[in-house]
């Protein structure tokens, strides 16, 4: 689960509530005080750093007035996915914006090794919005990208002494959903 921005700096407007009393509801273990300002100023601009736990949402949205499903976006990461980024990405770029029952559609349908992977990490990602109380039928996909990962280098044996390396690259699969 992760903070939307935009939607935070709205509702916290609409509230008419300030930095400092977002940052006072969050304050936990290892975030008080000036960190937790920071932290607040950090996830109103967009950037996940610290990152934000699904306790520091709730108690955002409790002093916002709001669900936790009206100010965060539901994210799953799928680690290690033995395919390359270039081909994984096809499938990304397909589900992107599309509503929730129409990606499950597209994944399903699909023949693309990596469908499979990133079926499961939307999957994941409506079990966690499912959890915050959030309609799944007004469910979109709002964020759905790839990222480089670890790559095993092999090597083929060829004429003469000569090897050529087979590189077998590794994929990070993001994928978000959130109430539209």
């Amino acid at each position: 689960m992760r903070i939307n921005a935009q939607k935070l700096k709205t509702r916290a407007a609409e509230a008419g509530v300030s930095v400092d009393a977002l940052a006072r509801s969050v304050e936990r273990t290892g975030l008080t005080g000036p960190k937790a300002v920071s932290a607040v100023n950090n996830w109103m601009r967009g950037s996940d750093h610290p990152r934000c736990k699904a306790e520091d949402v709730r108690a955002l949205a409790q002093t916002l007035g709001c669900q936790p499903k009206d100010i965060a976006r539901f994210t799953t990461v799928f680690r290690y996915h033995r395919g390359s980024p270039r081909k994984a990405k096809l499938i990304v770029d397909l589900i992107r914006g599309k509503r929730v029952d129409e990606a499950m559609n597209l994944l399903t349908f699909t023949t693309k090794r990596a469908a499979v992977d990133v079926k499961q990490a939307l999957m994941s990602a409506i079990a966690d919005a499912e959890q915050a109380e959030a309609d799944v039928t007004t469910l979109v996909v709002a964020e759905s990208m790839v990222a480089n990962g670890p790559v095993m280098k092999r090597f083929q044996p060829k004429d003469r002494g000569r090897a050529h390396p087979i590189l077998k690259r590794m994929t990070h699969i993001t994928v978000g959903v959130e109430e539209r």
